[in-house]
């Protein structure tokens, strides 16, 4: 076959579209074009990674906490839009408790005849490369595993890291003087501080000596505004993920949970300071690829049980984190300025695209 038209699969939020950035490079080094078909939440990110020439958004009913409706038209519409574009191959990533095996129909009806993803139950006919995920692997190293395993190399001098497209200069929003950047939200209040407990960070912060930037997204506007107070800049809503990126890529470390934030701050070489809830498991989920201290206590009661909200009341394995230990953590990162950062990167701005007309589903 010549150099194929490769389809990559990531259905859910920023942060696990983020990690699959490096298996995204890989796919792009060995074929004419990558599609990736993102969710909603992801397609964001998706925009954002070298290697990938075009995004579809699918809304799929079997992903996420609020999942959509079954959808006979739009599940024909992704159907009819993937046929059109005749894909050679498909890489279907998911996390560990993920099935593939439901897009995996969805493509064979569209036509790909080729499908490989990791899956511990039989796919029948659905897959060609049927593989098996390391135990304990992280997120993007599984990823890139799938891509090894279905022929796949990252490119002469990319090492595997987390990229995205250079970011836009933020600092007429930051200002030049040196800051750290917090970022008290989450999509699962489970994996970040309460709010009192992250204003009195931001307190600690300031009277440390640090410059506090907090950053959130449109819906988190009276949570950054409470927790910056008096104490930080709040750019709580005036920033898109493009910009978020920019200001996180200027930052000396970002202090955050585990969540999207967290591994766009790896994305773009910023060292992190991470409130990890052990509700999922750190060697899968923590920052990839760069300097980064977790913090909470992880053997806690909720330890594996992946909850949306803590178990456990007051919170402990995140609140109960002292001021000077995250004062410590960040004693313990490098002392290098954004100047001397460098990420690994594909330089394919000029083409990548985006459909945004065939499928937008419920984005």
């Amino acid at each position: 076959m010549s150099s194929p038209h490769t389809l990559l699969v990531r259905l859910d939020s920023v942060g696990d579209v983020l990690l699959a950035g490096p298996a995204a490079r890989m796919a792009a080094a060995g074929s004419r074009r990558v599609t990736l078909l993102a969710g909603p939440l992801g397609a964001g990110a998706a925009r954002l990674l070298p290697g990938v020439d075009e995004v579809l958004t699918f809304d799929a009913p079997w992903v996420g906490r609020d999942p959509a409706a079954v959808d006979r038209a739009e599940t024909a519409a992704l159907i009819d839009a993937l046929a059109r574009r005749r894909i050679d191959r498909a890489l279907v990533l998911t996390s560990f408790h993920q099935s593939p095996l439901p897009i995996a129909l969805l493509l064979k009806l569209a036509g790909v005849p080729w499908v490989g993803a990791d899956s511990e139950v039989y796919p029948g006919s659905l897959l060609e490369l049927r593989h098996r995920r390391a135990a304990g692997r992280h997120e993007a190293e599984a990823a890139m595993d799938l891509a090894t395993a279905a022929g796949f190399a990252l490119p002469d001098g990319d090492v595997g890291g987390l990229a995205i497209h250079p970011p836009p200069d933020t600092g007429p929003l930051t200002g030049t003087d040196p800051y750290l950047v917090v970022h008290p939200g989450a999509s699962a209040p489970s994996r970040a501080w309460s709010r009192e407990r992250a204003a009195r960070a931001v307190a600690a912060l300031a009277g440390a000596g640090h410059r506090v930037v907090v950053t959130g997204g449109t819906s988190e506007k009276e949570l950054t505004a409470a927790v910056a107070g008096e104490h930080a800049l709040d750019l709580g809503g005036r920033t898109g993920l493009h910009e978020l990126a920019g200001v996180l890529a200027g930052a000396r470390a970002a202090i955050v949970g585990n969540t999207g934030p967290s591994h766009l701050a790896a994305a773009v070489g910023t060292p992190v300071v991470c409130l990890f809830s052990p509700v999922v498991p750190a060697d899968r989920w923590a920052p990839f690829g760069v300097p980064h201290v977790l913090l909470g206590d992880q053997s806690a009661p909720c330890a594996g049980t992946r909850a949306v909200s803590c178990p456990v009341p007051g919170h402990p394995c995140l609140d109960a984190v002292a001021d000077d230990e995250v004062l410590a953590a960040l004693d313990r990162l490098p002392p290098a300025s954004p100047a001397d950062r460098t990420t690994t990167s594909r330089t394919t701005t000029d083409r990548t695209t985006t459909d945004r007309t065939a499928l937008e589903t419920r984005a």
